[in-house]
């Protein structure tokens, strides 16, 4: 009679445990990170992450993101190595930076550009893991 009751509270708890960091992980929206590499002959580095806010993503470029220049930079969302929707003007060429854009403007993405939109070819690529 013990054992059942102590292995009914046991289970209970591991459920319990187990809907906390469900709930956790959904709160958090799952953040996605990813390291840039230089694309057309440009220098980008440092990393990005990309998390779900409300209705929103959130990408926040690393403190030791660096990028060499180039005319019209855009940061941007892509899919497979294809450039998709834009998300904002990139702010500076060096440093952490936050950038949000309405979910539903985003579509399916694995990977974030810095994108020069006046040549239209990519400037940095970080493809995103969780």
């Amino acid at each position: 009679m013990v054992f059942k009751l102590v292995s009914r509270i046991a289970t209970g708890l591991v459920f319990v445990i187990g809907l906390a960091i469900a709930a956790t992980g959904a709160q958090a929206g799952g953040a996605k990170n990813g390291t840039f590499t230089g694309k057309s002959n440009h220098v980008t580095t440092g990393s990005v992450e990309v998390k779900k806010e409300g209705g929103y993503y959130v990408i926040t470029l690393s403190k030791d993101f660096f990028f060499d220049g180039a005319p019209d930079p855009w940061v941007g969302f892509g899919k497979n190595g294809k450039y998709g929707a834009e998300v904002a003007v990139l702010k500076n060429d060096t440093g952490a930076q936050t950038y949000k854009i309405k979910a539903d403007k985003a579509g399916d993405f694995n990977e974030v550009y810095i994108w020069c939109k006046k040549f239209t070819v990519p400037l940095g690529l970080a493809k995103l893991s969780k």
